[in-house]
């Protein structure tokens, strides 16, 4: 989606699918089931969707600024919440864990992967395992809950959900980007 070379209209488009996404990941961040901890969203799709869709660039600048929208006070984390306790509790390792699991989403869509439903699905998976390994670090370590409930309450409650999250985001990406594909 990212236009070559960049200029104006390209700088415009740039800004506009950042704000489009960050959009999208606040409402993402609004359909939440509460859990201890960690609550389960749909922004695991929308990170891994927008890295695909966007590529590694414009996707991780996407989720980086998503989170300094949170960090500045912005309502945009799950539930009612901006400022800096998403970005400093429980939450903190897997709101992170976004910016790399984009990143690594979109440098593998640029490469094609994005071009196979089973080869995005892969992909988005690598995405998941990136975002659930950040978290799961940062509630044992560094919030010291111990690798036990760590896994009990950071991995365990949120597999299966990844799983269908990850069918969904690979059916989705071809279509969502069909209209605007210029490859």
């Amino acid at each position: 989606m990212w236009p070559h070379p960049v200029d104006r209209s390209g700088l415009m488009r740039g800004v506009i699918l950042i704000a489009l996404g960050t959009a999208l990941l606040t409402l993402s961040a609004k359909v939440s089931l509460p859990l201890p901890y960690v609550p389960m969203t749909l922004q695991t799709l929308v990170v891994l969707m927008i890295g695909a869709a966007y590529g590694w660039r414009l996707g991780s600048a996407t989720i980086v600024a998503y989170l300094a929208e949170g960090a500045i006070g912005f309502p945009v984390f799950a539930g009612p919440v901006g400022g800096l306790a998403p970005l400093l509790g429980p939450t903190a390792g897997y709101l992170y864990g976004f910016v790399v699991a984009a990143f690594v989403t979109g440098w593998l869509s640029e490469r094609g992967w994005d071009r196979s439903v089973l080869l995005l699905f892969i992909a988005m998976g690598l995405g998941h395992v990136i975002i659930l390994a950040a978290g799961f670090a940062w509630l044992a370590f560094g919030i010291k809950l111990g690798v036990e409930k760590a896994w009990l309450v950071g991995i365990a409650p949120f597999i299966a959900a990844s799983l269908i999250k990850n069918a969904l985001g690979a059916a989705l990406v071809p279509l969502f980007r069909r209209p605007f594909d210029r490859r």
